[in-house]
């Protein structure tokens, strides 16, 4: 099932459901009679054997006395059959109540989380359409302006509103809602046409005694915050975790990991103040190794004295983690705030020039009316977003899902 498909059971799955259930069953219904007919046809033929059944001789009284033990022996195999059934009818409905609930959490998750950029941009998209009567060139320029203004970013709006010109003509959209539908499916086509949608999942290999997972980003896009949220979920999961408080240089950034240390109960590796942030790692590296943790998370400087000496300074991590463990670190993720909007894929775009990023981490868009960056960031980068901040809370830190994401960012619109 496509990306889109997904989002239109989603939204309104249900009510199609409906619709297309008195056509899925008129076939059957067809098939059905000639079975009834055949069925019908054959009673004549079984009324028959019966007759000369009974006109055989008669049974046994053995067997006849024989008769009540085998129906009570049959009755008991049926007894044990339903009984030993009956677990597994009970538990497949709890598996699928489950999977319901988690489904119906993350879904109310993302829409809360998302309900600042899906006013604004679908206050925006609705008052738009709202205004124009004939879809012309006006009507495709107005509406690359709009996206740009959303945050979608101006290469992507520009693709985007192409496209869009060739679907409305190929799909004959005239109507507002046949429009807004072109335009949200056009959307979520940009972002499931850029990636693999495994790739949006966190790198494990249990093998591997420790999995590096290597944060960077600028100062105050939430990266300590961050690690210690991941932190707390693989604790909590049964990991054993190890966080490196690498970010020597701003005042109080190690304080702040090791507070989240003693609150998700995880060790946190340090070293004396102003030290060279890649020998904190090798430290880290060598106790992971040690105790043979699941995860090290290793936090790092968001600024320098300029960009020039932080890019060098998370190169020297890097290599330091490969010379010690070559098919480290299992993940690079820059961690962005997604209230900068386009601010973040410029960053995006310095960061991936030194440390070949493997995915983003988005946080704090519940504050942010800016989601659409995501979409250009995937358009532009082809880079997958694997974690995004939707509230305070540590739960709050979600595994991105496309779907969610986009039913929480348009659900006002279909």
């Amino acid at each position: 099932m496509g990306l889109f498909d997904r989002i239109k059971k989603s939204l309104f799955g249900s009510k199609e459901a409906e619709k297309e259930e008195p056509e899925a069953a008129k076939p059957a219904e067809e098939q059905a009679e000639p079975v009834a007919e055949e069925s019908e046809a054959a009673e004549p033929v079984e009324q028959a054997e019966a007759a000369a059944a009974e006109s055989e001789a008669e049974p046994a009284e053995e067997a006849e006395e024989a008769e009540p033990k085998v129906a009570e022996e049959a009755e008991e195999s049926e007894t044990e059959e339903e009984q030993a059934a009956e677990p597994e009818a009970e538990e497949a409905p709890e598996a699928e109540t489950e999977a319901a609930s988690t489904e119906a959490k993350r879904t109310e998750l993302y829409e809360q989380g998302l309900s600042k950029s899906n006013k604004g941009f679908g206050a925006r998209l609705n008052a738009f359409l709202a205004k124009f009567r004939t879809v012309d060139e006006d009507f495709f320029d107005e509406l690359e302006e709009l996206l740009i203004e959303s945050d979608v970013g101006y290469e992507t709006s520009e693709d985007l509103t192409d496209q869009l010109r060739e679907e409305a003509k190929l799909q004959k959209a005239k109507s507002r809602e046949d429009l807004k539908k072109v335009i949200v499916q056009k959307l979520v086509e940009v972002y499931d046409d850029n990636g693999d949608p495994e790739n949006e999942k966190l790198t494990y290999d249990p093998s591997a005694k420790p999995n590096v997972y290597l944060f960077v980003g600028v100062n105050g896009a939430g990266k300590t915050t961050t690690v210690g949220k991941l932190a707390k979920r693989f604790h909590d999961q049964g990991k054993k975790v190890i966080m490196v408080a690498a970010d020597t240089f701003r005042a109080g950034a190690v304080e702040q990991l090791v507070e989240w240390g003693k609150r998700v109960d995880v060790p946190v590796v340090t070293g004396p103040e102003k030290a060279d942030p890649a020998a904190v790692v090798y430290d880290g590296l060598e106790r992971a190794v040690k105790e043979e943790a699941d995860y090290l998370l290793v936090d790092t400087a968001g600024r320098l004295q300029n960009k020039v000496n932080l890019m060098k300074e998370l190169e020297k991590i890097q290599r330091t983690i490969k010379k010690r463990l070559p098919e480290q670190p299992a993940e690079t993720l820059l961690v962005l705030d997604g209230s900068t909007g386009q601010n973040a894929l410029l960053q995006a775009k310095d960061f991936d020039k030194t440390t070949k990023l493997t995915g983003l981490v988005l946080t704090k868009l519940d504050g942010s009316s800016k989601g659409g960056v995501v979409l250009s960031i995937r358009h532009e980068m082809k880079l997958p977003v694997k974690l995004v901040g939707l509230g305070e809370k540590a739960e709050d830190l979600a595994d991105f899902d496309a779907a969610s994401y986009a039913v929480g960012l348009f659900h006002d619109l279909l």
